[in-house]
C-alpha cells in the first residue's frame, strides 16, 4: 500500500488503520514523493488525498495513468468527496473514492476491494481449497 496524504494525522491514521488489517503500508507527503516511491515499492494499491502541495492527487493519478508502468495500478481518492473532486477523480482516472471523515472499516473495505481486483484470485489455503479429510480415523 502507498497512502499520500499531506496531513501527517491523517497520513497516520490511514495506515494505522490498514497496517492493523495485516497490510504493509508506506506512505508519501504529496504527488511528487508519490511518483518517486511508486517504483521502488511497487505497491498494490495507491491511496491520495486531492488537495496536497507540489502535485495534487488529481495531478498524481492522471500521471500515473499514463506511465505504462503504472497505468493498472489502482486508486482510490480520500477527500472531502466533493462533485469537482469526484469528477475530476473520474477524468483522472481513479477506481474509487472515500469521502473525508471517513469509517475504518469503510477504508478497509474499499481497499481489499481494490486490491481482489488488481490482480488474479488466489486459493487460500487456510480455507481448505483442495484438501480431503477421511472419515475414517
Amino acid at each position: 500500500m502507498l497512502v499520500v496524504d499531506d496531513n501527517k494525522v491523517i497520513r497516520q491514521l490511514i495506515r494505522v488503520n490498514l497496517e492493523l488489517e495485516g497490510f504493509e503500508v508506506v506512505t508519501a507527503a504529496d504527488g511528487v514523493e508519490c511518483l518517486d516511491l511508486v517504483h521502488r515499492v511497487s505497491p498494490d494499491v495507491i491511496t491520495l488525498d486531492v488537495v496536497m502541495p507540489r502535485l495534487d492527487g488529481l495531478q498524481t493519478a492522471t500521471r500515473l495513468r499514463s506511465d505504462p508502468r503504472t497505468r493498472h495500478l489502482p486508486v482510490a481518492i480520500i477527500s472531502a468527496g466533493t462533485p469537482y473532486e469526484v469528477d475530476n477523480g473520474v477524468a483522472a482516472g481513479a477506481d474509487a473514492f472515500l469521502a473525508k471523515p471517513f469509517e475504518p472499516s469503510e477504508l478497509v473495505r474499499v481497499v481489499r476491494q481494490l486490491m481482489e481486483r488488481g490482480r488474479p484470485p488466489v486459493l487460500d489455503g487456510r480455507q481448505g481449497a483442495g484438501r480431503a479429510e477421511s472419515a475414517a480415523g
